[in-house]
């Protein structure tokens, strides 16, 4: 059974930084893209990041370029996502998810059951 395990979510001050974690169990993560994605209350999930699966080609939200980097370690089935200058607007659950396509072009088929972000003083 494919399983993605999102770790490293927490309470933050506005400036702070996290390293969010997906690590895949039941599979071989060097076969797909994995994406980040966020959801706020009342608010529509969002794609934060994306990295291929040779992990040459990322992309990000407008709203996280500059911030936040997304990177992979295939040979410890772990994809990464470092949070920087941390803002408000950035809480969310952030969940990673996997996409058999090589590129980010979706879709994304298993989901983790996501972490919590809270950025707040």
């Amino acid at each position: 059974q494919l399983q993605l395990v999102e770790s490293g979510g927490g309470l933050v001050q506005p400036g702070g930084s996290l390293r969010l974690s997906c690590a895949a169990s039941g599979f071989t993560l060097d076969y797909y893209a994995i994406g980040w994605f966020r959801q706020a209350p009342g608010k529509e999930r969002e794609r934060v990041s994306c990295i291929s699966r040779s992990g040459g080609s990322t992309n990000y939200a407008d709203s996280v370029k500059g911030r936040f980097t997304i990177s992979r370690d295939n040979a410890k089935n772990t994809v990464y996502l470092q949070m920087n200058s941390l803002k408000p607007e950035d809480t969310a659950v952030y969940y990673c998810a996997s996409s058999d396509h090589y590129y980010c072009s979706g879709p994304f088929g298993s989901w983790g059951q996501g972490t919590q972000v809270t950025v707040s003083s």
